[in-house]
């Protein structure tokens, strides 16, 4: 799939000298396996800006909010617009507005969305790419920044939410959870430590298939529904 408008705000538009512009731009986080790794790793995608400032740099995919649009619906519509992704969890994130961000004033509300890997429609977006947040380039503005905070948000949230599950498929087994939750920790979880806390949590609730392979066959689990994923989500966009 290739797109050729990519929306990306351009601080150069038209607008009275003295006015704050109001953009939208989504962190989109998803798990996937690096060629020379069998850990898997948050990865995330970028888009290359066509225009000053930052022209080839690589950027948030995002754009201006339009004067009759909410900010959910802004976030779904830019998101779908630059990357093709719907995912089924996006929440609010943090609102950026240092003066000196962009050449004019602009204040950009930032969501942050999960997906599955095999909710991404194809890596042949053009201007897209997707990066392992570990070792992002040099980005446009302050997206860095930004980045960093929806990380550090990230594996806040795992800790006390069932986000996990938005990398997840509704059924899955505890090794397949105690990877998404290494992969945002980055770090490596005792099997049986883990396998303790997340079966008392009760936010698991086991079911009566079994995922059969190389192995001994193991349990498939599926999250309690009545536990929130997050604050706000999943939201359904609002137009």
């Amino acid at each position: 799939m290739t797109r050729t408008s990519i929306l990306e705000p351009d601080p150069t538009a038209a607008a009275p000298a003295d006015a704050t512009r109001v953009a939208v731009s989504t962190v989109i986080f998803t798990l996937r396996r690096a060629a020379d790794s069998e850990h898997a790793s948050v990865f995330l995608p970028l888009v290359r800006r066509t225009r000053d400032p930052h022209e080839g740099l690589w950027a948030l995919p995002g754009g201006w909010l339009d004067a009759a649009e909410s900010l959910d619906a802004a976030a779904s519509r830019t998101l779908g617009e630059t990357t093709g992704l719907a995912p089924s969890y996006l929440e609010q994130l943090y609102a950026f507005g240092a003066v000196d961000r962009s050449p004019t004033r602009a204040v950009s509300i930032v969501y942050w969305a999960l997906v599955r890997s095999d909710e991404i429609p194809g890596d042949d977006i053009e201007n897209v790419r997707w990066f392992d947040a570990a070792t992002l380039p040099r980005l446009a503005f302050d997206h860095n920044e930004i980045v960093d905070y929806a990380l550090w948000r990230l594996r806040n949230k795992v800790g006390y939410s069932r986000i996990a599950h938005g990398l997840l498929a509704d059924a899955f087994t505890l090794a397949e959870l105690r990877e998404v939750y290494e992969s945002i920790l980055g770090r490596r979880l005792d099997p049986a430590n883990f396998r303790r806390q997340v079966e008392n949590s009760g936010n698991l609730i086991p079911t009566d298939r079994f995922r059969t392979g190389s192995h001994r066959p193991a349990r498939l689990y599926r999250y309690n529904q009545e536990v929130e994923l997050a604050d706000r989500g999943p939201l359904v966009p609002r137009h």
